[in-house]
């Protein structure tokens, strides 16, 4: 199921890229959630009801859901203007930002190890984003802010999470994302009208990102954080063959160790952090 989500996510992100040459950015964020909204409310409304938005901290649930929005919003925006694997590479940063955010902000104790890991992952980031890489620098200032949204996003869903039922935090990131986007509606709906094509790819952007985020959910219920978290890095290898089959693109030397360098650090804090309930969760 985990490799399933992350497929989906890559398919999102090629068809955002795809369909960013041609159409606004707010635009294709809007139709992402707009779709994924849809699909909740049809398929969960009638069994769930109220218990889709029952919530003990709903403005906490409001600020996670404008944070993925904000993640959706960077890492679309940064698609257009860069390679599929390099974006994805550098959004993928973000769990080198919750660690350096865990002590002040989750009360996480961080053990040299990641701190190392941490270092090595931001080394990836600049092997991929450096001088002379060909990498246009405000999509790569985007997929920056992509990052941040994302560590941001992540640390909020390690505080809700223990409390909170995850339909219910999914189906707030859609609500929020369709209500804040609809309100922009009228300034943002731009450029050409969809034809059939266009109109079915744009609106499969909410069923990627849904059924997606369904399965993600649904791992992370039948199988442990800690034996998943590793395997989130195989959405580079997917990003990677997408964007070569895709759009013909294959990172150089430089870009594909930095890509490597982000994978392996990242994987380092998420098996690191396996040993943390074995050695009694040490936290201040």
């Amino acid at each position: 199921m985990l490799l399933g989500a992350l497929f989906f996510f890559v398919l999102l992100d090629a068809t955002a890229k795809h369909l960013g040459q041609t159409y606004p950015v707010p635009m294709l964020v809007w139709a992402r959630y707009a779709a994924h909204f849809a699909l909740m409310l049809v398929f969960l409304g009638p069994s769930m009801r109220f218990r889709l938005v029952a919530t003990h901290r709903p403005a906490r649930q409001v600020v996670r859901a404008v944070c993925l929005l904000g993640t959706t919003f960077f890492g679309i925006a940064a698609l257009t203007r860069m390679p599929l694997a390099e974006t994805t590479a550098i959004v993928f940063a973000a769990p080198l930002i919750v660690t350096l955010c865990a002590r002040p902000l989750l009360g996480e104790h961080i053990g040299v190890l990641r701190w190392i890991a941490v270092l090595i992952g931001f080394v990836g980031v600049l092997l991929i984003a450096r001088p002379g890489s060909g990498l246009v620098r405000e999509g790569v200032m985007l997929a920056l802010g992509g990052a941040f949204s994302y560590a941001a996003y992540q640390i909020l869903t390690r505080q809700l999470s223990p409390t909170e039922n995850p339909v219910t935090m999914l189906f707030y990131t859609a609500m929020i994302g369709t209500l804040a986007m609809s309100v922009l509606l009228p300034w943002i709906w731009s450029g050409p009208m969809p034809g059939w094509r266009d109109g079915l790819m744009i609106m499969s952007l909410g069923a990627f990102g849904g059924i997606g985020h369904f399965l993600l959910t649904r791992a992370f219920r039948d199988a442990p954080a800690s034996v998943l978290s590793p395997i989130l890095y195989v959405q580079l290898v997917w990003a990677t063959v997408v964007g070569w089959i895709a759009f013909g693109h294959v990172p150089d030397g430089a870009a594909m160790l930095g890509i490597l360098t982000i994978a392996t650090a990242g994987a380092i804090i998420a098996i690191d952090s396996r040993r943390v309930p074995a050695a009694g969760r040490h936290k201040a």
